[in-house]
């Protein structure tokens, strides 16, 4: 454990704090974000959780640092699976490109809360039954084997738990009404499909926790670094999304690389936990180590992706100079009548671009 002082941990919750309420009031009217106001975004969260890091560097120690910068590009990386689901979810309830920040927007508060709940249970059982991180081991095995044979499952937004027990708990509509998550219809308070789709994110970011909590302790079991590398990797959520939704497909070896990393977090915990329970001989993978292993899966995956792109973008670069994904021309609204518990398109909006299921997509991963 760190010896990190109050005032830092202080300065952490100010600055996620402030940092929610500048990007609330910024998109206090619902708007279309496009792709330089996202990557404008995307570079003040990782500005911001670089300069967070450095503080750690200086104030907390080296080792601290370095902990904090591997756990936070491992949340990060694996966050890359969060927006294949996010797409999923907004194509299968048809939302309004201008209503999605505020879905997400809502969806990081939750998140901050869950993982704030799953990693303090983490590390208290990391600290008394260290033998448990065979147990996370096998958890991150079984989600590399599925990412690798392509057995990761269908996620269906609305078979979820979470927007069934919604429906039950109340009636939704089929049809947005602007921003508002209820409205009242027939004197009956109601809500719309903007609620629904609120439950599946929620939903799914339970769902990826299952990974992200082994994963991040197999880092660090000290709670200040889990914590905060978590929360800033989840801040810069949404403009991720936004900056990227629409070339998404184009990674496609992103997902192979991230099945590598999680393999490595794997044999690093199931090292790390013979050391502790079984002898003090079996060597421990240093974080510095871990770091260089996720930049480097990380960048090959990218580049591989870029030098080899897939069939179908091949194939359009070549007969129209563009590929079909970048283009992001929206579907035609209505061009297919809703189904069952599916909201209908708004009049006059389309398809957002990147929302629907990307080419070699169609069963994004339920769980890492």
């Amino acid at each position: 454990m760190h010896d990190v002082p109050l005032w830092l941990w202080m300065v952490f919750v100010v600055t996620v704090l402030v940092s929610l309420a500048i990007d609330l009031l910024a998109h206090r009217q619902a708007h279309v974000i496009g792709f330089r106001e996202a990557a404008a975004w995307s570079c003040v969260w990782v500005g911001l959780a670089v300069t967070f890091g450095v503080a750690v560097f200086l104030v907390v120690g080296t080792d601290a640092g370095v902990e904090y910068t591997t756990a936070w590009l491992l949340e990060k990386s694996l966050s890359v699976d969060n927006l294949f689901v996010f797409a999923l979810i907004f194509g299968y309830f048809r939302v309004p490109r201008a209503y999605q920040h505020r879905v997400l927007f809502l969806g990081v508060l939750g998140a901050l809360i869950f993982r704030g709940i799953f990693l303090a249970a983490g590390v208290a059982v990391v600290s008394r039954f260290t033998a448990v991180l065979f147990a996370f081991a096998a958890i991150l095995f079984y989600s590399t084997y599925k990412i690798l044979k392509g057995e990761e499952g269908s996620f269906d937004p609305g078979k979820s738990i979470a927007v069934r027990l919604l429906r039950k708990i109340i009636p939704v509509t089929d049809h947005y009404v602007g921003a508002k998550f209820f409205v009242k219809e027939a004197g009956k308070r109601v809500a719309t499909p903007l609620l629904a789709v609120v439950a599946a994110i929620e939903a799914a970011d339970l769902v990826f926790a299952v990974d992200s909590v082994p994963a991040v302790l197999a880092v660090s079991s000290d709670a200040f670094i889990v914590y905060t590398s978590n929360a800033f990797a989840i801040l810069g959520l949404r403009a991720l999304y936004f900056m990227l939704a629409g070339l998404l497909d184009r990674f496609h070896y992103l997902s192979k690389g991230l099945a590598l990393i999680l393999a490595f977090i794997g044999v690093k915990l199931i090292l790390q936990a013979s050391h502790e329970t079984i002898s003090t001989a079996v060597p421990e993978i240093p974080s510095l180590i871990s770091l260089a292993v996720i930049v480097t899966v990380l960048a090959v995956s990218v580049a591989l992706s870029v030098l080899r792109p897939p069939p179908a973008h091949a194939e359009a670069a070549a007969s129209t100079g563009i590929g079909e994904a970048a283009r992001g021309e929206p579907a035609a609204s209505g061009a297919a009548p809703p189904e069952s518990g599916r909201p209908a398109d708004p009049p006059g909006t389309a398809d957002p671009p990147g929302t629907a299921d990307p080419p070699g997509t169609a069963g994004p991963p339920e769980a890492r």
